[in-house]
């Protein structure tokens, strides 16, 4: 099976940092032109590059458009590209091309040969996929260099893209603008326990579609589908000899114990909150009952004071006559 070495060819490039006006700008653009649709947008991508890092800042969309059912008939302005350029370079004169993006949401056969066009506005552009219709909740950017993939055999040097790392980041006013416009999306009614749990969930689905990856390409490699490459099986090498050794005693020990108090935690918890919950019910049905025997006095008081109010209209209406037949008697003596 024949070796391949990665001879990339402009290494200053080590990272892509992707600002959120260009996450913003890509989704616009995509909302606007692909929405519904199984097509991709493309665009230009504006930045600086220092040290290595490719802050990219800014960007802007470009008319493209690609056949389906045969990949090498595409179609990319160039003319719109360049007058668009011009103008943001009068107000942004830092910012210049550093490469471009689409969609993907994977790279498609005829990237490469789109990727040479932009060689004529920057020595080593950098393509970056950035995907809008995510379901897994990730960083939502890819972005490659060129390479020249040179086998150990001798044949035909093959040019192709390589992985860089890719972040997000943003500058104080970007993050402060950012969070002005999570507050309108934000659940306020989810807690920080939730958050966090779903955070870690979101890791390890993450996690499990790497390891997928990997998987899949040590099958490739075993079954002779796809070429060797060494960087990539040192770099699997690293991460195995950083897995600790789950057979040795201590270690074992440890993770029992750890796991133990976890585990103890959350059952004190779990005695506690259902403590506190039939102490509220408790304190429920008793201030119930307390209220329920204040209608009942205030019931009962109420019947008295309108049997006795009830009694002294009696006994007023008794005593008027008592004292109208007294006069009534008086009027009759007088009258004999």
């Amino acid at each position: 099976m024949a070796a391949v070495n990665m001879n990339v060819a402009d290494s200053s490039v080590k990272s892509v940092v992707v600002h959120p006006l260009v996450l913003l700008s890509v989704v616009d653009h995509y909302n606007r032109v692909a929405l519904s649709t199984r097509k991709r947008v493309v665009g230009v991508l504006l930045g600086e590059i220092y040290k290595g890092k490719c802050d990219v800042k800014n960007s802007f969309a470009v008319p493209f458009d690609e056949d389906e059912r045969d990949p090498t008939v595409w179609f990319l302005d160039h003319l719109y590209l360049e007058n668009m350029f011009a103008m943001f370079k009068k107000v942004t004169a830092r910012e210049r091309i550093v490469g471009w993006y689409s969609t993907g949401p994977k790279i498609r056969s005829n990237d490469l040969m789109i990727h040479e066009l932009f060689k004529r506005y920057t020595k080593s552009p950098i393509y970056t996929i950035l995907r809008v219709t995510t379901e897994e909740q990730e960083i939502p950017s890819e972005a490659y260099i060129s390479v020249d993939e040179v086998k150990d055999n001798g044949t035909k040097i093959e040019h192709t893209f390589r992985n860089v790392p890719s972040e997000i980041g943003a500058i104080e006013a970007e993050e402060i603008g950012v969070e002005h416009l999570l507050r309108d999306v934000k659940d306020q009614n989810v807690s920080t326990l939730a958050e966090k749990v779903q955070a870690r969930a979101v890791g390890l689905g993450a996690l499990k579609s790497r390891l997928k990856d990997i998987r899949d390409y040590l099958e490739e490699v075993a079954t002779g589908k796809r070429s060797i490459n060494h960087e990539i099986t040192d770099n699997l090498q690293n991460i195995f000899n950083l897995l600790p050794n789950l057979n040795v005693e201590d270690m074992i020990r440890a993770f029992a114990v750890k796991t133990n108090d976890m585990m103890v935690i959350l059952y004190i918890s779990s005695l506690i909150r259902s403590i506190i919950a039939l102490h509220d019910l408790i304190n429920n049905k008793a201030d119930f009952i307390d209220q329920l025997k204040k209608e009942q006095e205030e019931k009962l008081k109420k019947k008295e004071e309108l049997a006795k109010k009830k009694k002294e209209e009696e006994d007023k209406k008794k005593e008027a006559e008592e004292k109208s037949t007294e006069k009534s008697s008086e009027m009759e003596g007088t009258s004999n």
